[in-house]
């Protein structure tokens, strides 16, 4: 449970299990660092397109003074991305690795997103005088979970004519004394359709949105890792921008439409730290830091939303379609 806790709260530290870290690192850091890459990036890639949704619910950017506060949920699902929930593992690739059943064959296993569970891979000693076996990790479709959750807190405020700028914000939040996560971003908006003497009469708006998000989280491992050591943690940096054009309807009274077509761009950096002594035939040293995995991420989104207005209170969602298509919704509490 707290496993997934974890990451339900930060959507990519799947190696947040220290198990199954330290027991990866038993085959030496390469292979450890080389699995985790494999294992680590479609987690990352659906994570980084579920943080950059939400921007907006309407080209109609706010007059001066007009404002808005939103709550925003995303659901980003992969219940049917199977070339994302598994990769092959050739032990050809790796230094110490090799599969109990059937050894020296490349086969399917999860990544951090996969079902597949029971492949049991074993790190032999020369000589055969030490022979280690144990599980690889499984991923989230493992716990019937088929999507990656986001939320914040968002702000709008209208400025100059047609320009609105907007926050999001998700606190520093702590879970059972070892995992942290935290997000902010800032973007712009602006409304084109402020330029035309029409504008009051036109039955659309049509904007230009770009927004910058950046969500950060730690987990510290120290007290539940196998491996003597101090300070073992891992520290997850994820910054997306998201560039979309915008239009929606301007002149139905309580609910109004709208639809972007955008471009979403990202990293992630995951970072394993700490201290790590010696343990097993191949590692055989203490590695300060081991390893970073990284996966940069760009790609074409589109979407289609609704927004009902109900004077002070609104209620917005959309569906985007993209590589990790996303599901949006919103409370939001305004004044035009």
């Amino acid at each position: 449970m707290k496993k997934i806790v974890l990451l339900m709260a930060l959507a990519s530290i799947t190696l947040g299990r220290a198990q199954d870290l330290n027991d990866l690192f038993v085959s030496g850091v390469a292979d450890a660092e080389r699995f985790a890459n494999a294992y680590l990036a479609p987690v990352s890639e659906a994570s980084i397109y579920s943080i950059s949704n939400g921007w907006y619910n309407s080209a109609d950017s706010k007059p001066l003074g007009g404002f808005e506060i939103s709550i925003i949920g995303n659901m980003t699902g992969f219940k049917n991305k199977d070339d994302k929930k598994a990769f092959l593992l050739n032990p050809a690739d790796y230094d110490n690795l090799n599969f109990v059943q059937n050894p020296d064959e490349p086969r399917l296993v999860a990544t951090g997103l996969g079902d597949i569970e029971g492949v049991e891979v074993y790190v032999e000693g020369q000589n055969g005088l030490f022979r280690e076996e144990f599980e690889l990790p499984s991923g989230l479709a493992s716990e019937n979970l088929n999507f990656i959750p986001s939320g914040y807190l968002q702000g709008s405020v209208g400025l100059v004519k047609g320009l609105e700028v907007k926050a999001r914000f998700l606190p520093k939040i702590k879970f059972d004394d070892d995992a942290k996560i935290g997000l902010f971003g800032a973007g712009l908006q602006y409304d084109f359709t402020k330029m035309l003497p029409a504008d009051k009469v036109l039955p659309v708006a049509i904007a230009a949105v770009i927004g910058y998000t950046k969500l950060d989280g730690e987990y510290d491992f120290t007290d539940s890792s196998t491996i003597n050591g101090s300070d073992q943690r891992i520290e997850a940096s994820f910054k997306t921008w998201n560039f979309s054009a915008v239009v929606s309807t301007t002149k139905i009274p309580v609910i109004n439409f709208y639809g972007g077509l955008g471009y979403i761009t990202g990293k992630s950096d995951i970072d394993l730290l700490g201290t790590y002594e010696a343990r097993g035939p191949f590692f055989t040293e203490t590695v300060v830091d081991p390893f970073t995995v990284s996966k940069d991420v760009s790609g074409v989104s589109a979407n289609l939303g609704t927004k009902i207005k109900l004077g002070f209170f609104r209620l917005n969602a959309e569906y985007n379609i993209s590589e990790f298509s996303t599901f949006t919704f919103g409370i939001n509490f305004g004044f035009r």
